[in-house]
C-alpha cells in the first residue's frame, strides 16, 4: 500500500510539473507573442534599456514575469520604425499552435532529463523510434534510420565518416594514416550550396584535393543538372590514379533554382563504382504528396537524403534528419549517426510532438499549399511578357525562378540585346536585383528573395517549402506579387528604353554636363554637373563640382515630380554626381535634361556672384577702415589734443562749443563703399534704396500644379489637371528663363475684342488717383516737420 500511495504520489507529482510547464509555456508566449503587457511595461522597457542595464548580476533574484518582460523589451529594443515593428510582428503571429509544440517540447527535453536513467532510456527509444518510422513512412524511404542534427551539414558528415569506416578496414585502429594509401575523393555538383565541400573537408580532417567539383550540363539538358557523363569520365580517371571514390552529393532541387539531378542515372553509376549516394534539397518534401515525379521518386533510391522539416511545417528549432541505411550499427555508433546517451536522443522530442499535433493529412496539407503557391505563381507569371521564368518541371515544380528580360521587347521591335549599350546584361542584372528587394520589400509575406547564378544572372526566388509555413503565405500575397509586378515591370521597361536618349542628350550639353556609366544604379542614369569657372586648379575645382552637385540634388528633390533624385547606391564609384531613377514612359527627357543643366549654371552663377561680392565688401571694409582711421585723425588735428581728455574736454566745450557738421557714415554692402549720412538726415530718407514699387517681380520657374518633364498630350488625366490651374505645359518657360509678368489684375480677360472701353477708362482713373496722392505728398511731409 505505502509503495502504490508513493508511485501514486510521484505520478501526480509528475502531472503537476508536466501541466506547469505548459503553463509557464503559454505565458511565456503570451507575453513575448502578444505584446500584452501590464501598464508598469514602459516604465521597466526604459529601465531595461541597453544603455542602463547593469553589467553585474544583481543580489537578489527576480520573479518570472520579470524576466520575461525583460526578453520582451530587449526583443523589441532595436524596433524604431515602424515598419520593422510591424514585420516583427507578423512573423510571430505565424508562430501557431503546431508551433508551441515545438517550443515546448524544448522545455520537456529538459524535464525528462532529469528521470532516472532507466525510464529516460525507454522513453527517448520509444521517441527516436517512433519518429523515425514517420519520417521514413511519410517520405517514402523504407527501412532506413534516423540521425537528429542541429546543423543540416552536420548528417552529411556522419555519413561520410560512416562511409569511411567501411571502406577503411583499418580506420578505428590506424586512423588518418590509412588515408594515405589510397585518397579517398568527395564528388559534389557545381550547383551544390557554396561552402558544403570546404566544410566537409574542415570537419573531415580531409584536403581540399580530396573534392571533386562536377561541371553542370553546359549542352544539353539542363544547365543546373550535374553532368552524368562528364562524372563516369572523372571517376575513371581517380580510379586509374589510385584513388577511392567515396561519395557522391546530389541534389533534389538545387539552393538557387530549385533543379533536380538526374538522380535515378546517378544511383546506376554510384552502384557501378561503389560509391555512397546522398541526396538533399528542397524538392525531396514532396515526396509526402500523392503524386511524385519519377526524378524525385528516384531519391527514395539512395544510400542517404537529409530532411529539413522545420522549414517545411514552419516549426522553430526543430532538427533536421537524415535518413540512411546501413545494416552495421557498430559504425554507425563510430560516425557518430547515433548515440549512447539518451540525453541526446531528446533532440527528437520536439519532432515528435509536432508530428503528432499534424498528424498525417496535416503534414501533407501543409506541403501541397506550399505547392499550389507555386502553380498559382507560374501560371500568373505567363500574362507578363518581359518577364521570363526558369522552371524544371512547370506542372510540379515548387521552386519558382523569373526574372525581367527585355528580350521580347527588343525581338518585337528587330534589335537585340547587344544592341541597347555596352554592359546591358550587367544592367540587366541590377534591374532585377531592385526588382527583387521591391518586391521583398512591397509583399514581405511573400518570402521572395534573390539569387545569383552563373549562367542566368540575377534572379527572383519564389520558394514556399521555405518561407510560407514560417511567413504565412497565403494566395492573396501570390496576387499582390503580381498585382505590384504589373506596376513594376512597365516602369523598368520605359526606363530601359530611355536610357540610351538620356545618355545621349546629356553628352549634347557637354562639357557642362557629364555622364556617369554607373552599371549598379537602377534607374535612367546618373549626371554630373562639370563647372565653367577658369583658374582653378585640380583639388579647387574638384571642391567646387562637390558643392555645386549637392546643390543640384537638394533643389531636383524640392520639385513637384515623381522622379526620384538621390546620391546613388552605398558603394558607388562616382561621388558628387545626381542619380536619376525610374522613369515612366511619358517623360520628356530632353526637358529634364535641360533643367538639370539650367539649374547647375544658375547655381554656379549664384556662387560667382556671392563670392565677387564677398570680394567688393571684403576691400570696402578695408577701405572704410582707412577712411574712418583719416577721420578720426582730422578731427584730433581739427579740435586739438586737449578736447580729448575727458575733463578738459568738458570745460573747453563748455566755454568754446565746436561747431562742427553732423559727419555720420554708412556701410553700402551692394556698392562695398562708405558713404555720407548727410544725405539721410537733410532728406530723413536713405539715399540710393530703391522703393518697393522698384523691386523687379522674380521669374517664375514652375507654374503650379504643372506636372514636371512629361511631354504634351502624353496624358489626359495631366492635361485636364494643369488646365485647371494654369496655361497649358506647352506654354511654361525652361526652368531657369524668365517668364514674362503676369497681367494687371483690374485687366478683364474676359472683355471680348473691339470693346476696350472698360479697361481704359479703369487705367485713366488710376492714372488720377495716382497724381492727387503725388499732390497731397509733400503737403504731408511739410506738415511732419
Amino acid at each position: 500500500m505505502a509503495t502504490e500511495k508513493s508511485m501514486s504520489h510521484k505520478g501526480m507529482m509528475v502531472d503537476n510539473t508536466l501541466a506547469q510547464v505548459g503553463k509557464n509555456l503559454t505565458e511565456a508566449m503570451r507575453i513575448l507573442g502578444d505584446g500584452q503587457i501590464e501598464s508598469e511595461a514602459g516604465a521597466d522597457r526604459r529601465r531595461f534599456s541597453r544603455t542602463s542595464i547593469p553589467g553585474p548580476l544583481q543580489g537578489d533574484g527576480q520573479d518570472v514575469a520579470t524576466i520575461l518582460h525583460l526578453v520582451h523589451n530587449l526583443i523589441h529594443e532595436e524596433e524604431e520604425e515602424m515598419e520593422e515593428e510591424d514585420k516583427f510582428n507578423r512573423q510571430m503571429q505565424c508562430v501557431g499552435e503546431q508551433s508551441h509544440m515545438a517550443l515546448l517540447g524544448h522545455s520537456l527535453a529538459a524535464y525528462i532529463s532529469v528521470l532516472d536513467r532507466e525510464r529516460l532510456r525507454r522513453l527517448t527509444t520509444r521517441i527516436v523510434s517512433d519518429t523515425t518510422l514517420w519520417l521514413c513512412r511519410i517520405f517514402r524511404y523504407e527501412s532506413g534510420s534516423a540521425c537528429f542534427h542541429e546543423d543540416d551539414r552536420d548528417g552529411l558528415v556522419k555519413v561520410c565518416r560512416l562511409v569511411i569506416n567501411a571502406r577503411y578496414e583499418d580506420y578505428a585502429t590506424e586512423g588518418y594514416g590509412v588515408l594515405s594509401s589510397r585518397q579517398p575523393v568527395i564528388y559534389h555538383s557545381a550547383s551544390c550550396r557554396p561552402g558544403l565541400g570546404q566544410y566537409l573537408c574542415g570537419q573531415l580532417g580531409l584536403p581540399l584535393s580530396s573534392l571533386c567539383t562536377v561541371p553542370c550540363n553546359t549542352i544539353f539538358g539542363s544547365q543546373h543538372q550535374m553532368d552524368v557523363a562528364l562524372l563516369d569520365k572523372l571517376i575513371k580517371e581517380d580510379v586509374e590514379a589510385g584513388k577511392l571514390p567515396l561519395l557522391l552529393i546530389a541534389n533534389a532541387g538545387t539552393p538557387g533554382a530549385g533543379h533536380t539531378d538526374k538522380l535515378s542515372r546517378l544511383k546506376e553509376l554510384c552502384d557501378q563504382y561503389s560509391l555512397w549516394l546522398h541526396v538533399e534539397g528542397v524538392n525531396l518534401a514532396t515526396l509526402a504528396l500523392g503524386q511524385v515525379t519519377s526524378a524525385i521518386t528516384a531519391a527514395t533510391k539512395s544510400d542517404s537524403m537529409t530532411l529539413t522539416p522545420g522549414q517545411w511545417l514552419g516549426l522553430p528549432a526543430v532538427t533536421a534528419v537524415t535518413l540512411y541505411r546501413h545494416e552495421d550499427p557498430a559504425l554507425s555508433l563510430a560516425a557518430g549517426l547515433t548515440s549512447s546517451q539518451p540525453v541526446e536522443k531528446l533532440r527528437a522530442l520536439p519532432l515528435w510532438l509536432s508530428l503528432q499535433y499534424l498528424g498525417h493529412n496535416g503534414i501533407v496539407q501543409k506541403i501541397r499549399h506550399s505547392t499550389a503557391l507555386s502553380q498559382l505563381l507560374l501560371q500568373k507569371l505567363k500574362s507578363l511578357a518581359s518577364i521570363k521564368t526558369s522552371v524544371e518541371d512547370e506542372l510540379n515544380s515548387p521552386v519558382v525562378l523569373f526574372k525581367f528580360s527585355q528580350e521580347t521587347s527588343a525581338e518585337s521591335s528587330g534589335g537585340s540585346l547587344d544592341g541597347f549599350c555596352a554592359g546591358e546584361k550587367e544592367v540587366l542584372n541590377t534591374f532585377n536585383r531592385w526588382l527583387g528587394e521591391q518586391l521583398a520589400q512591397l509583399v514581405p509575406s511573400s518570402g521572395v528573395d534573390v539569387v545569383e547564378l552563373d549562367d542566368e544572372g540575377t534572379c527572383i526566388r519564389f520558394s514556399p517549402l521555405l518561407t510560407a509555413a514560417g511567413l504565412g503565405t497565403q494566395e492573396e500575397d501570390v496576387e499582390d506579387m503580381v498585382e505590384k509586378l504589373f506596376e513594376l515591370v512597365p516602369l523598368m521597361t520605359s526606363t530601359i528604353s530611355l536610357r540610351p536618349d538620356f545618355r545621349e542628350e546629356v553628352h549634347r550639353r557637354s562639357p557642362s554636363l557629364t555622364f556617369i556609366e554607373e552599371l549598379s544604379w537602377p534607374g535612367l542614369g546618373a549626371v554630373r554637373y562639370e563647372p565653367q569657372a577658369e583658374g582653378l586648379d585640380e583639388s579647387r575645382r574638384k571642391q567646387e563640382m562637390e558643392k555645386i552637385n549637392y546643390e543640384l540634388l537638394k533643389k531636383l528633390q524640392d520639385l513637384d515630380t515623381d522622379i526620384t533624385f538621390s546620391t546613388g547606391p552605398e558603394f558607388v564609384t562616382e561621388e558628387g554626381c545626381v542619380f536619376v531613377g525610374m522613369v515612366s514612359e511619358d517623360v520628356d527627357v530632353y526637358e529634364l535634361v535641360e533643367t538639370i543643366a539650367a539649374m547647375g549654371r544658375e547655381i554656379e552663377e549664384n556662387g560667382r556672384l556671392m563670392e565677387n561680392m564677398t570680394e567688393v565688401v571684403r576691400k570696402g571694409i578695408l577701405e572704410a577702415e582707412l577712411q574712418l582711421q583719416k577721420a578720426s585723425e582730422d578731427k584730433l588735428m581739427e579740435e586739438g589734443m586737449l578736447r580729448q581728455l575727458p575733463l578738459v574736454g568738458s570745460v573747453l566745450n563748455w566755454f568754446s562749443p565746436v561747431q562742427s557738421d553732423i559727419k555720420g557714415r554708412t556701410f553700402n554692402l551692394a556698392a562695398g563703399s562708405l558713404d555720407s549720412t548727410e544725405v539721410t538726415y537733410s532728406t530723413k530718407a536713405q539715399a540710393g534704396r530703391p522703393s518697393l514699387q522698384e523691386t523687379p517681380p522674380s521669374s517664375s520657374k514652375r507654374l503650379p500644379g504643372q506636372r514636371l518633364f512629361r511631354r504634351p498630350g502624353a496624358s489626359s488625366d495631366s492635361l485636364s489637371e494643369t488646365s485647371s490651374v494654369g496655361p497649358p505645359e506647352d506654354a511654361a518657360a525652361t526652368p531657369g528663363a524668365g517668364t514674362p509678368p503676369p497681367a494687371s489684375p483690374t485687366t478683364n480677360a474676359g472683355t471680348p475684342e473691339g470693346n476696350p472701353a472698360p479697361s481704359e477708362q479703369e487705367a485713366e482713373e488710376e492714372e488720377e488717383e495716382e497724381e492727387e496722392e503725388e499732390e497731397r505728398q509733400p503737403e504731408g511731409q511739410e506738415a511732419g516737420r
